[in-house]
């Protein structure tokens, strides 16, 4: 295993802890997830075995793949975080545990009927916080409407709260104090949907700052990323 992994999960830990403490808040109550985009399966073995209890994929075919070649690696939470096509909405939930992209009722919909009886599957409403409609994320008006049809709908999936990702080209503090306005119209109609999924290696102090509760961190832990087709 490589030592510099090592030393790049513990410096973004500290980095973490000191922003939470900045912001009065408690590192104990974020949680970290290591984002493995491209990187081999192995990375995620290296990861588990310095205690990384959440992963992150954003492509179905990865994600898929890795859940079958690790499939013996226990203590692991696999969070997919890409946009999520709706024909591969049952792949999708075969290979999470987690879902932080649902923006539109169809995707909703698929994601259930994928295993109405099964476990119950973790999702979060991913909000568009630019102007560009063809961006990922239902916009912050149709926040709750698409909460209250997964309430009433879905009875698979289970609200967890919101996510989003910072625009470019704006400060990311600003967006991220729209997208807890976002949080708090999804608790108005599920109150335990307390997730903020938001901040990335370069931004989650912000993001942490405005009440993320889960971090979604990749090149500032694993490096690099392999090229890739």
């Amino acid at each position: 295993m490589s030592s510099t992994l090592a030393q790049r999960l513990a410096d973004v830990d500290a980095r973490i802890a000191d922003a939470a403490r900045s912001a009065g808040r408690d590192p104990a109550e974020l949680t970290r997830i290591v984002v493995t985009k491209f990187h081999p399966a192995q990375l995620v073995v290296d990861l588990a075995a310095l205690g990384v209890r959440d992963v992150g994929e954003n492509r179905q075919q990865e994600i898929t793949a890795e859940r079958a070649e690790l499939a013996d690696l226990d203590g692991v939470r696999w969070h997919f975080i890409g946009q999520v096509q709706t024909k591969k909405a049952r792949a999708v939930r075969a290979a999470s545990d987690a879902v932080h992209s649902v923006d539109r009722d169809r995707l909703a919909d698929a994601l259930h009927a994928a295993d109405p009886d099964g476990n119950p599957l973790d999702v979060c409403v991913q909000v568009n916080l630019t102007d560009d409609p063809g961006r990922g994320g239902v916009a912050p008006a149709g926040t709750a409407r698409l909460a209250e049809h997964i309430a009433a709908r879905c009875p698979s999936l289970r609200l967890r709260g919101v996510m989003a990702v910072a625009p470019l080209g704006e400060a990311p503090a600003a967006a991220f104090t729209r997208l807890a306005a976002s949080a708090d119209a999804v608790r108005a109609v599920v109150p335990d949907a307390a997730w903020i999924s938001a901040g990335m290696s370069g931004d989650f102090a912000d993001a942490i700052a405005a009440g993320a509760t889960h971090l979604r961190i990749g090149t500032a832990i694993t490096g690099a990323r392999p090229a890739h087709g």
